[in-house]
């Protein structure tokens, strides 16, 4: 278990963020991880596996490549199955689930060739085992089995993650189209907030919701591992070493760097929605940052700085595609609470489908009220600047989930900071 292919799949545009993160984390050598389309491979060990499970903020999961062979058939697919050794990882106790994905795929029926590979771990246990087979659990299995197939190739993986990586376990208070923690991390890593030595600038989310930039914030700044409070799949396999765990899992808790007593909150959030602000609370107690967070409520366009001398904003402001409204400014559905549809203010509602008049008020607030400031927007809109009237001087592509997005950044100044000409 000391040379291990590993794969860490991420939201398409986080690439770039997660190999300098897997090396942090791992302390390898750059020549040791390869980055893909969609993740980043890494070969190493075991223990390894656990600290990425622990530590990674922007991976999706942390998979074990077991097989990599040519396919043209479901045939195929089976014998490559049966040829893995599935007993060194579990045994056949416990329940496992099977998840094909494909790009180009000449195969028919992705379910099919998943019923396949689960029928040749079942064979293989039957075989080995003396005719005991592993049961199927879709709902909450206890391992995990991807298939990746392309035109030509099927990579095999047993999961180490279990539950996605996003779930932190601090997050039991959410709204509507909640932003998930790995995307959170993502923006942040983007902006740079947290790199170098230097010390860390006021960090403000306007429309925080349920708090999830803040509180990603705060736990780097606290240097609270994303996973220390949930539990990880490989804690059920046979490689596992109880001990082990415990001994890194004490690491990191050792690590975290506790705020003065009386000391200033570095992060703040504020939503329209009081609920909102009350869930971001209690996520925040749950994640053990509530020290170093200031929420409260008030209107994007009408909050000020919430200290003085400049800082940075990262925001995801609910759009169209990702909330059951036409954008910010979508009308009340019927029998909905106005503060669920619509977060940033009752006067969004009555704007245009776009979101258009929102977004230049927004502009005009900052220009005049956030002088030092640099803000970091993610949206669907690739016309946003225009509707703000500003020039972004940097924009990045990023996905969330389905929706390709672009995560603006935006350096305010006093007046117009749109180019001429």
């Amino acid at each position: 278990m000391n040379q291990l292919q590993l794969f860490l799949p991420c939201a398409a545009g986080v690439e770039d963020y997660l190999a300098p993160e897997v090396l942090r984390i791992t302390g390898l050598p750059p020549g040791c991880i390869t980055k893909q389309r969609g993740g980043v491979a890494v070969r190493t060990s075991f223990q390894q596996a656990m600290l990425l499970n622990l530590y990674s903020r922007l991976a999706q999961r942390v998979l074990v490549l077991l097989s990599y062979n040519e396919y043209r058939s479901e045939q195929d697919l089976y014998r490559a199955a049966s040829s893995v050794a599935w007993e060194r990882w579990f045994t056949p106790r416990q329940s496992i689930k099977v998840e094909v994905t494909a790009q180009h795929s000449p195969l028919t029926s992705l379910n099919f060739a998943a019923l396949k590979i689960k029928d040749a771990v079942c064979d293989r246990f039957r075989d080995t085992s003396g005719g005991v087979r592993p049961d199927v659990n879709t709902q909450w299995p206890d391992v995990r089995i991807y298939a990746h197939l392309t035109t030509d190739h099927c990579s095999l993986y047993i999961d180490t993650s279990g539950e996605p990586l996003f779930k932190r376990g601090w997050r039991e208070d959410k709204g509507d189209a909640p932003l998930k923690e790995t995307l959170a991390a993502a923006m942040l890593a983007a902006s740079g907030w947290a790199e170098g030595d230097e010390d860390l600038l006021p960090l403000y989310d306007p429309c925080c919701g349920s708090g999830t930039v803040a509180i990603e914030a705060a736990q780097i700044a606290c240097n609270i591992a994303a996973g220390s409070l949930r539990q990880f799949a490989f804690e059920k396999y046979l490689p596992f070493q109880a001990q082990v765990w415990s001994a890194l899992k004490k690491e990191a808790l050792d690590a975290v760097v506790k705020p003065e007593p009386g000391q200033i909150p570095l992060i703040y959030g504020s939503d329209v929605s009081h609920r909102m602000v009350d869930f971001a609370q209690r996520n925040a107690q749950r994640a053990g940052v509530a020290d170093v967070i200031e929420f409260r409520g008030g209107d994007a366009l009408q909050r000020m700085p919430p200290i003085d001398g400049g800082g940075v904003m990262v925001l995801n402001p609910p759009y169209g595609e990702r909330i059951d409204v036409g954008g910010v400014a979508g009308a009340a559905r019927p029998g909905a609470e106005t503060e669920q549809v619509g977060r940033f203010g009752a006067r969004e509602l009555a704007h245009t489908e776009d979101g258009g008049e929102f977004f230049s008020q927004l502009a005009t607030h900052w220009k005049k009220n956030y002088a030092g400031w640099t803000a970091w927007v993610l949206t669907p809109d690739l016309k946003l600047p225009g509707k703000m009237r500003l020039k972004e001087s940097r924009r990045v592509p990023m996905w969330n989930g389905p929706i390709e997005c672009r995560l603006f950044r935006f350096d305010m100044v006093r007046g117009s900071a749109r180019s001429k000409g």
